[in-house]
C-alpha cells in the first residue's frame, strides 16, 4: 500500500513537471506613450483587446506626455518596476509612441528635435534592455487635419523620421505607424476621418484647421482631430495590430 503510494505521488510530480516544462510562456504588453495611446482617447486599450484573454496588457500612456514630462512625472519609473519584477518564464514587450507633445511650443513637455528627442528615446531603449524585456518603437498617429486642397498635413513627420533613425541605430523593431495613419486618412478623406474623433463633430464646426493643442491630462470629450473615440480606436488598433505581428511573427499565437 505505501509503495504503490509514493509510485503515484512521483508519477504526480513527474507530471506537474512535465506540463509546468512544456507550458508556454506568459506575456505581458506595456503600452508607453501619450493621449493618442492612451485610455480613452486613443487606441490603447483597443489594441490591448486584441490579445488572447491570457495576455496582460497594461496600458501606461497618458495625456499631453513626452519624452521628457513622462519620466520626468516618474511614470517611466512605475514602468521599470513591472519590468524589473518580471516573474520567470514571462516575455515582456513594451510599446513605445512619442512625439505629439515633443514638438515645440509646450512648456515642460517640447524636446529638441535633433538631440533632445532621440537621445531620450536611446536612453529608454539602453534602460529596458538588461531587463530582457523586448522594446517596440512606433512612430507618432497623424493627425488628422485637411487643409482647403483637401491635403492631409503631417507636421509629425520629423518627428516619426528621427524615431525611425534610432530604431534603426539600435537594431529595435519598429512600427512606422505614422505613414500608415497619414495615407489611411488621406484616402478617407476629412469628411470620414472626423468620425475617427472623440465626439461627433459640431454642425457649426469649420471644415478645416489645426486640432485644438492638448493639454497635459486626460483629453477633453469634444471634437477635435487627434483624439480618438470607439471608431477611431479600432481603426487604428487594427494598423498596429497587423504591424506588431509582422515586427515580431512571435506575437502571432498571442493575436485573437
Amino acid at each position: 500500500m505505501r509503495t504503490s503510494w509514493l509510485v503515484a505521488l512521483v508519477g504526480t510530480f513527474l507530471a506537474s513537471t512535465v506540463q509546468a516544462q512544456s507550458a508556454p510562456p506568459a506575456l505581458r504588453v506595456i503600452l508607453v506613450g501619450d493621449s493618442t495611446m492612451a485610455t480613452k482617447s486613443g487606441y490603447g486599450d483597443a489594441l490591448c483587446a486584441r490579445f488572447k484573454p491570457e495576455v496582460r496588457c497594461v496600458n501606461a500612456a497618458r495625456g499631453g506626455r513626452s519624452t521628457k514630462s513622462f519620466r520626468a512625472e516618474g511614470l517611466w519609473d512605475q514602468v521599470m518596476t513591472q519590468l524589473q519584477d518580471r516573474p520567470a518564464g514571462q516575455v515582456d514587450v513594451v510599446l513605445m509612441q512619442f512625439g505629439h507633445n515633443d514638438q515645440p511650443g509646450k512648456p515642460g513637455r517640447s524636446t529638441d528635435l535633433q538631440t533632445e528627442f532621440p537621445a531620450n528615446l536611446t536612453r529608454y531603449i539602453e534602460e529596458v534592455a538588461p531587463t530582457g524585456a523586448r522594446f517596440v518603437l512606433i512612430t507618432p498617429l497623424t493627425r488628422r487635419s485637411f487643409d482647403a486642397q483637401g491635403r492631409l498635413d503631417n507636421a509629425l513627420r520629423p518627428w516619426a523620421e528621427a524615431t525611425i533613425r534610432v530604431a534603426k541605430s539600435h537594431r529595435v523593431p519598429l512600427i512606422d505607424l505614422n505613414a500608415i495613419s497619414h495615407a489611411a486618412v488621406q484616402a478617407m478623406g476629412e469628411t470620414e476621418a472626423d468620425t475617427l474623433a472623440m465626439a461627433p463633430k459640431p454642425i457649426d464646426a469649420p471644415a478645416q484647421g489645426a486640432s485644438a493643442p492638448e493639454r497635459a491630462g486626460a483629453a477633453n470629450p469634444v471634437f477635435d482631430r487627434t483624439h480618438l473615440g470607439a471608431k477611431g480606436a479600432q481603426v487604428f488598433s487594427a494598423m498596429v495590430a497587423e504591424q506588431l505581428v509582422i515586427a515580431m511573427p512571435e506575437l502571432q499565437r498571442w493575436m485573437r
